[in-house]
């Protein structure tokens, strides 16, 4: 027979066993929130009792960090009832004061701009449905999660390879990813370098989006299928800036052998030890990614000897405003021929002397055979 309450399925086990019942916690399911503004309302009160009885001890200025508080944890709807309060202990406040008028409209503006401040952290916050600093947290685990995906993993004896990711002005967040993938015990490497449309925290989202989804391509598809795929998923999207460049590499660690293809993307430069010189790859050359379907995208191939280098980079590496790309293009071949001569980290080193410095992402990629 059903029973409503709740018994253990491991002291229903044994028929000598003692039963124990296993009640709902009293506070399951409550209202956090309703108990929030409780709580600060009543912080509210006892702090204008004390800022008009004792206006001389009590400053007023306590209501400031209940206000950025409240703008954490309530919701636009609930925290309107804890700004009422404090409008009314300000209001409170001022004839009791003992300051002069013009301080007391200060603090009045002071209050205000505060109060407007606290309803755009709820209203981020209610858009997010997060509370507090779970929000916060969240994006920067999904963050740390693009720039774990876009690290190189060790590589076998003989080979080298580096990556760096730049964004505009500092912020947290970039257009441009990197993903690497070795696979068949070390011997393969695909890597794949993607600039998002937009830069910095505005792209930030569709990168994290983007970097999840060519993730679990890069390694799971035939090399050769790869942009295809990415393309196929970006066409479905539908986003309104949903396009994106990419250049993927397959590379054999046995033989040197590799093979490139791009979607929009900047040619990938080759370094020839033999010349001492590099050059690019501007074969391999196809539409961007997520506005076109079904489209192909031809590879070119050759091959890394002792000392050869591959390097794959973002546009903001080779633009700047009021120069030419071809300029930007040979100062970044400049700077990696340099990095090379004293073994230096190539995709750290064009990432860092790019033209466009904060004002774009930048990203670069690296691999040197010894």
């Amino acid at each position: 027979m059903a029973s409503g309450a709740g018994w253990s399925g491991a002291d229903r086990a044994g028929s000598g066993g003692t039963r124990r019942r296993v009640l709902p916690s009293r506070y399951a399911g409550a209202d956090q929130g309703r108990y929030l503004v409780v709580v600060l309302v009543v912080g509210v009160v006892v702090l204008g009792a004390g800022v008009v009885i004792w206006s001389d001890i009590v400053p007023i200025s306590l209501v400031f960090p209940l206000l950025v508080v409240s703008g954490l944890v309530l919701e636009p709807r609930r925290l309107a009832i804890v700004l009422g309060a404090t409008a009314a202990v300000v209001l409170a406040w001022g004839p009791v004061s003992m300051i002069s008028p013009q301080r007391v409209v200060g603090v009045f503006v002071a209050v205000l701009l505060v109060m407007w401040q606290a309803v755009l952290i709820a209203r981020s916050r209610a858009q997010i449905g997060t509370r507090g600093l779970g929000g916060d947290r969240m994006f920067a685990e999904l963050r740390d999660r693009i720039v774990e995906s876009g690290r190189v993993p060790p590589m076998p004896a003989g080979w080298t390879a580096t990556s760096c990711i730049l964004s505009a002005h500092g912020d947290r967040f970039s257009g441009d990813f990197v993903l690497a993938h070795l696979e068949d015990g070390g011997e393969r490497l695909e890597v794949a370098l993607v600039d998002v449309s937009g830069k910095g925290t505005a792209a930030g989202t569709r990168s994290l989006l983007l970097s999840g989804a060519l993730g679990g391509l890069l390694g799971a598809v035939p090399p050769v299928d790869f942009l295809r795929a990415a393309n196929d998923y970006l066409v479905r999207q539908g986003w309104a800036e949903g396009f994106a460049t990419a250049v993927h590499v397959e590379l054999d660690l046995r033989s040197g052998l590799y093979s490139v293809a791009s979607a929009g993307h900047p040619a990938p430069a080759v370094y020839t030890s033999g010349r001492a010189r590099w050059s690019l790859l501007d074969g391999g050359r196809g539409p961007i990614l997520g506005v076109v379907p079904g489209v192909s995208f031809p590879r070119q191939s050759g091959r890394l000897e002792r000392g050869d280098a591959l390097l794959v980079y973002s546009d903001g590496v080779v633009e700047a405003r009021d120069r030419d790309l071809t300029d930007g293009i040979d100062r970044m071949l400049g700077v990696a021929a340099m990095s090379v001569l004293r073994d230096g980290d190539v995709a750290r080193d064009v990432c860092q002397s790019a033209r466009s410095g904060e004002d774009d992402d930048r990203a670069a990629l690296a691999v040197r055979r010894a």
